[in-house]
């Protein structure tokens, strides 16, 4: 009988400490301050970043964008996935090992299991344990911790698209929407399994970048590597004695390297996909190594090339100015500043022409040919504005309506356009002619858009 499933073995990642561990809850910090701390922020009367979904307004500090501005975020997830694509092609998996939301909460929550259960030894041994009101009642206190956790996630996420301090009131009052309820619970849910209980199950069978990463790396990307020439063959020994006359290498096997993985790899075995570059083994054989008097690196970040050529640092870093590297700079360099540019250039005033399909050309007083139009006017900024409606392309035409219109902030307004033109003056048929709107005031702006007027044959 052959199983084609193997069971999981429960991962109990030892701590470590060490230069890239630091590093790493640096970026904890970073990104959970920001990720936390951004909602509750205010610019101008209002939160500083929203998506109001029911207005279909998004707010960016100083920047409202519409559904129209839609081009903005395919460039932003262009910039974000060339981005990615330069870091692995330089440094491996650095987004997964530091900042990757489900490495970062993962952290989170493995430091609250070692702060109400232990560390490795004592969490494996109060798994194993028999069930007592002590072992109870750690596993409740790490769970309502978890799921507290958790909640105040899912509540922080919701309140980036709808404003947190009414979100906050709501669910003081527990009079939370429908909508608003499942969402906090969703995602609470969703980091509260993720986190806490699938972990490296995430990375190692869920995430597409585990996938396709091999894409991405050659024998020149700095990942995590074990020196095999010079830590074979591995081996216990004393501390004094001389690992040669032993006909030992440097690695004297303490297993601590498969210890502190949160993927549970032996990084002796070479190159694998569950890797995500922590390098949280790099930080332990480094105390191992000053514990037993060896130099440092024997596990390091490093190159295929640059291990089998015996490259220092400074021969990899040259390296890694390869012409792959130089494309992907060059190409993620242009979009990003086609799209700040593009930003920054962009009129704070939308405008569309909509012909009244309920009115066709018709005759007027005095044999004037009319037709009406609805004009959309969009006021992209938190400012009331004022706009002059003019409109040219025909010999004689004229606005017959209010050719002076007033927006408040954020606000789109729509009003009907009446524009005529004297008896024969054109030919019958269809005549191109545009509308042109005009901000007064110090933020002049100017938007002009084609229409087409139609006069009876």
């Amino acid at each position: 009988m052959v199983s084609l499933y193997a069971s999981r073995e429960k991962i109990y990642p030892r701590s470590v400490s060490g230069l890239f561990s630091r590093w790493r809850w640096l970026t904890v910090w970073i990104t959970q301050i920001v990720f936390y701390g951004l909602p509750w922020l205010e610019w101008n009367a209002r939160q500083a970043v929203l998506f109001d979904l029911e207005a279909r307004r998004f707010y960016i500090f100083g920047l409202v964008l519409y559904p129209q501005d839609f081009i903005y975020l395919t460039g932003l997830l262009v910039i974000s996935a060339l981005s990615l694509f330069l870091f692995t092609a330089v440094a491996g998996r650095l987004w997964c090992g530091f900042a990757c939301p489900q490495t970062v909460y993962t952290e989170i929550f493995l430091w609250i299991e070692k702060k109400v259960e232990g560390d490795r030894s004592a969490r494996m041994r109060l798994d194993k344990s028999a069930l007592s009101a002590g072992k109870l009642g750690k596993k409740w206190l790490k769970h309502a911790l978890w799921i507290a956790f958790s909640l105040w996630t899912g509540f922080t996420f919701v309140g980036y698209f709808t404003p947190i301090r009414e979100l906050a009131v709501l669910s003081w009052t527990v009079s939370l929407g429908p909508w608003q309820t499942f969402w906090v619970l969703f995602y609470g849910f969703a980091t509260y399994g993720n986190a806490g209980f699938m972990r490296e199950q995430v990375c190692k069978y869920m995430c597409p970048y585990a996938r396709f990463q091999s894409a991405m790396f050659d024998r020149d990307t700095m990942i995590v590597t074990y020196d095999e020439k010079r830590g074979e063959p591995r081996g216990a020994r004393s501390k004094k004695a001389d690992p040669k006359a032993l006909g030992l290498g440097a690695c004297v096997d303490c297993t601590l390297c498969v210890q502190v993985c949160p993927t549970g790899i032996d990084i002796r075995k070479g190159l694998q996909y569950e890797c995500i570059g922590c390098a949280a083994c790099v930080d332990v054989c480094d105390d191992v190594m000053d514990k037993v008097g060896y130099p440092r690196g024997l596990i390091r970040f490093s190159t295929q090339n640059g291990m089998a050529q015996g490259w220092d640092t400074a021969q990899m870093v040259r390296r890694a100015l390869r012409p792959r590297v130089l494309g992907y700079s060059a190409v993620l360099l242009a979009i990003t500043l086609a799209v700040f540019a593009s930003l920054f250039l962009r009129t704070p005033l939308k405008v569309d022409v909509i012909r009244d399909r309920g009115s066709l050309a018709r005759m007027v007083e005095q044999g004037r040919i009319e037709n009406v139009y609805r004009l959309q006017i969009m006021n992209a900024t938190e400012s009331t504005q004022r706009y002059i409606v003019s409109v040219a392309g025909l010999p004689g035409i004229a606005l017959a309506s209010d050719t002076e219109i007033e927006v408040l902030p954020t606000e789109v307004r729509s009003v009907a356009a009446r524009v005529q033109i004297p008896p024969a003056s054109t030919g019958g048929g269809s005549h191109a002619i545009h509308f042109t709107v005009r901000s007064i005031g110090p933020d002049a702006s100017e938007v002009t858009e084609k229409a087409a007027f139609l006069v009876p044959r």
